[in-house]
């Protein structure tokens, strides 16, 4: 899907794209300069890269717990009161593009990890490295 066909609708201004990975993962060192274009093509839209063992100890606290991520790369869309996506995606930047024309639309399901989003949000802002 071509950029300019993700929506002619604005994006949310609250909305958090975060690839949470892990260093040692061949697939989302493939991944990563892909969202990182994605993200210089919605420059309103907060994109962050996470290494979850890097911060580890922060996802822990998560409200509630945070899920076990066993497969690479998971993705968190969070958008304002608890609507967004978490879930293992395939490395392809059609899937955040989708998961973006959802948002514009306002279409995201209610979010299941609503602390992990708390948390992820808290790290890019208290870390402006995470962001792309």
């Amino acid at each position: 899907m071509h950029p300019a066909a993700v929506s002619s609708e604005p994006l949310p201004d609250d909305l958090l794209v975060a690839c949470l990975c892990a260093g040692w993962c061949t697939t989302c060192d493939a991944y990563r300069p892909l969202f990182e274009a994605l993200a210089r093509q919605h420059p309103g839209v907060r994109f962050a890269w996470v290494d979850i063992e890097d911060h580890a100890d922060a996802l822990d606290e998560a409200p509630g717990g945070a899920p076990d991520i066993e497969n690479f790369p998971t993705l968190l869309l969070s958008q304002g009161a608890g609507h967004g996506f978490f879930g293992t995606v395939l490395p392809h930047v059609g899937v955040v593009e989708r998961l973006l024309q959802e948002a514009a639309q306002r279409r995201l399901p209610a979010l299941g990890v609503p602390g992990l989003a708390q948390v992820v949000r808290q790290l890019v802002d208290q870390a402006p490295g995470l962001r792309c």
